[in-house]
């Protein structure tokens, strides 16, 4: 009866040992579940925010390199704004110190009297300057006479100034000579003070070719 007894009893203290064994794994078993899932949730909202932060760094990044561009290009097109005007401005006023005013002559004459050789020699200095530069002289007659005398007698009165400008060293190869006789009247009115107006040499100046 008293080993029954012992028996009985090591049976119960090997049982209770039992359950409290797979107890004690039971909890370290769920202890090391928590702690996993508690460090995922920990990491899983740092990935978002991580690639969100990235995101917004590479879009001031791109944002910041467009401003620099736009301002470079802003600057650029400012410098070539203020050249071309700087350009033009300094055009104008060659083309300006290049103009020759009308010389005018008598009536069915050609020769240069002397206050149109004095218009000449004051125009000729630009033309020594800018030798990049040639220019047209035209003929012109008031409305008498024949289309035909006119034309000759236009281009005498171009060619007569013409010389005398490459008497004042200007290049003959930079001069031409054209006449309109009396087809293109300055003045349209039928007197002595509309024709003295129109029998004239007019000078047209001719820029430089661009390449």
């Amino acid at each position: 009866m008293r080993k029954k007894l012992m028996w009985m009893g090591l049976a119960v203290m090997v049982l209770f040992l039992s359950v409290a064994f797979l107890a004690g794994c039971a909890k370290k078993a769920t202890l090391k579940e928590e702690a996993v899932a508690t460090r995922e949730q920990k990491s899983i909202p740092q990935a978002p925010a991580k690639a969100a932060t990235d995101d917004q760094t590479a879009r001031e990044r791109v944002l910041r390199d467009q401003a620099s561009r736009d301002q470079t290009w802003q600057k650029q097109a400012a410098k070539a704004a203020r050249e071309a005007a700087e350009k033009a401005k300094r055009d104008a006023a060659i083309l300006k110190e290049l103009q020759i005013p009308d010389v005018n002559f008598d009536f069915d004459k050609y020769n240069l009297k002397p206050e149109a050789q004095a218009i000449l020699k004051a125009g000729a200095t630009a033309y020594l300057k800018y030798r990049e530069y040639k220019l047209v002289v035209e003929g012109h007659c008031d409305e008498r006479g024949t289309a035909e005398y006119n034309l000759a007698l236009g281009e005498k009165r171009a060619t007569e100034a013409a010389k005398y400008l490459a008497d004042l060293g200007i290049e003959k190869e930079r001069i031409k000579t054209i006449s309109y006789g009396k087809e293109m009247p300055l003045e349209k009115g039928h007197d002595e003070a509309a024709w003295a107006k129109n029998r004239r040499a007019h000078f047209v100046i001719f820029p430089p070719t661009k390449n």
